[in-house]
């Protein structure tokens, strides 16, 4: 099953339910699917992208519209409130800039639904194949029996399908190649836990669960060999990824163990760096709550970026649909 999808309008895998139950949801307006992105019922850069291409053509179908401007004057209205539905992960502007653009170039509102359909399809379509590539350029990094440690989660359920950081470990177990895996939980929504065990799980792939803070220890006593991350932007000078990735770069050069990138390149973002781009910061009850459980003061102050920045020189490679990336990085 495809993380997302259309079938008369949005539907998509609730990931907040994972792993008790596999849920699907329906977005009928574009309200409802800025809503699932934002309490993150669906999440990972591939997965936006697709989710900002669906939403366009979401507000084409979800009313109707007396003539054509007033419908592109919609369809621009709701695409920018999508784009910024999470600030720091650059691939859902892309889809949403990608199908608007396409879809403006209809003269009737039957034209543009059909265009913007069928553009978004294209975009969904694209991840997967794309998301292949990745993996099979990836598979050429690791060799049998290696122990791979991952961080937050970047398998199907962060893009359309196949994945991106797990495609690479599902690629290399479909060649025959004997490939364990650390999971580390990816604290404050256990991505980690509930989203990359669950899935490695039922495509049965060696997978062992880590706190984040155990992650020293681990590389110490040479537990794992190899790291390989995701990306939600990669800017000019390095890498926006989950809250926890850059410390689990700096522990990987202490160890002299290889940490790699896996990203599509809609993740690129070349005209920025570091300073340009916002870091998003979640609510303090992520943090205050677990569930129902409460485990912090209710008025203690909070600190919540939902994603740090890793140097490129900390990065030994980056893993790309066309190809791998190396040292020194001439974009």
């Amino acid at each position: 099953m495809r993380t997302i999808f259309w079938k008369d309008c949005v539907w998509l895998i609730d990931q907040t339910k994972l792993p008790e139950k596999e849920e699907l949801i329906a977005c009928r307006t574009v309200e409802e699917l800025i809503g699932a992105i934002k309490r993150l019922s669906i999440r990972g850069a591939p997965a936006l992208e697709a989710a900002g291409a669906y939403g366009v053509a979401l507000a084409a179908f979800e009313r109707e519209f007396s003539d054509v401007d007033e419908m592109k004057r919609y369809l621009v209205e709701k695409a920018k409130l999508l784009a910024s539905a999470r600030p720091t992960a650059v691939n859902l502007s892309v889809g949403v800039d990608r199908v608007l653009k396409k879809a403006l170039e209809g003269e009737s509102v039957e034209e543009i639904r059909k265009i913007a359909l069928s553009e978004a399809e294209k975009v969904a379509e694209e991840d997967v194949e794309r998301n292949k590539r990745i993996g099979e350029n990836g598979a050429k990094l690791l060799e049998d029996n290696d122990v791979v440690l991952t961080f937050c989660n970047t398998g199907r359920l962060a893009t359309v399908d196949w994945g991106t950081a797990l495609g690479v470990v599902r690629s290399a177990v479909e060649q025959g190649k004997r490939i364990r895996v650390f999971a580390c939980e990816t604290r404050p929504l256990n991505q980690g836990s509930r989203l990359t065990c669950y899935e490695l799980m039922k495509d049965q792939i060696d997978v062992t669960l880590i706190t984040d803070s155990a992650v020293g220890i681990v590389m110490r006593k040479g537990l794992v060999n190899k790291v390989i991350v995701g990306a939600d932007r990669i800017v000019r000078d390095g890498v926006f990824n989950k809250i926890g990735t850059y410390t689990v770069a700096i522990t990987a050069r202490y160890h002299g163990i290889p940490f790699y990138v896996a990203a599509p390149k809609s993740t690129f973002d070349l005209n920025k760096t570091e300073k340009d781009v916002e870091i998003e910061e979640r609510s303090r009850e992520e943090l205050i709550f677990c569930g129902n459980k409460q485990l912090a003061p209710r008025d203690v102050k909070v600190y919540n970026p939902a994603f740090d920045f890793t140097p490129l020189s900390l990065v030994s490679a980056i893993i790309t649909e066309e190809g791998i990336l190396y040292p020194p990085y001439n974009f």
